[in-house]
């Protein structure tokens, strides 16, 4: 008698919003945040469009859960007096999260409904910042100044090709060849400078990072001690 051969025929997991959302985000990697759309993500989970509805309302929607799970990924500071150190390693995460999903960056501050993550991301900050002795408008101003400085630094490595440090050089020799003779000093020192010390923008995000945080430091200080003379004074 023939054995009968027993077929397992392998299951997807069931469609759920988290799923819907870590699938959108592998999308939104491979063509940009352009390609993504409710048909191709259907496509990429096995399922009609229509299914996605179940999940997630409409495409805002959608969009607003994958801010969230991209802002879930970020360090989330402790709760400490301290605040420098937790403020860094904060940005590095930001600025990671943004170099691994670069088509994240407009998505991100232009979102109108911020879900939990975000809520507790933003929270964790000013408690940091008014632990640290920020007034409240100055820890707002101070979270600003931290997060123009990654996003804008973000935008300018997105336009950098795969190999920065290669293709700056390349730049740098480019700009060197069509410099006028005479003019320019300081474009031909820089771009020489550039060429000689092997310049990659790419690496120089920390460094800017620890000379903002050394000046909102300054700043928090003096702010104290106008604080303390203004109340000697009463």
């Amino acid at each position: 008698m023939a054995k009968m051969k027993s077929t397992t025929r392998k299951r997807r997991p069931p469609l759920d919003r988290e799923r819907i959302l870590r699938a959108a985000i592998a999308l939104a990697d491979k063509d940009g945040l352009e390609g993504l759309s409710m048909r191709k993500l259907g496509q990429s989970l096995g399922v009609e469009a229509m299914s996605l509805y179940n999940h997630v309302a409409n495409k805002e929607e959608m969009l607003d859960g994958i801010a969230d799970v991209l802002f879930g990924a970020v360090h989330i500071p402790a709760t400490t007096d301290a605040w420098i150190e937790p403020m860094r390693q904060r940005a590095i995460s930001v600025h990671e999260m943004l170099v691994r999903h670069p088509w994240a960056i407009g998505l991100l501050e232009s979102r109108k409904a911020p879900g939990p993550a975000l809520l507790r991301y933003a929270e964790s900050i000013l408690d940091v910042l008014r632990r640290a002795g920020f007034a409240p408008v100055a820890a707002v101003r101070a979270f600003c100044v931290l997060d123009s400085y990654v996003y804008g630094f973000s935008i300018q490595q997105k336009s950098l090709p795969p190999d920065p440090g290669s293709a700056t050089l390349a730049v740098a020799e480019q700009f060197l060849r069509q410099l006028p003779v005479h003019g320019y000093p300081h474009l031909a020192e820089a771009a020489s400078n550039v060429m000689q010390s092997g310049f990659d923008f790419s690496k120089e995000f920390e460094l800017g990072l620890d000379l903002i945080l050394k000046a909102l430091e300054a700043w928090r200080a003096g702010d104290d001690a106008t604080s303390s003379a203004l109340t000697h004074r009463r």
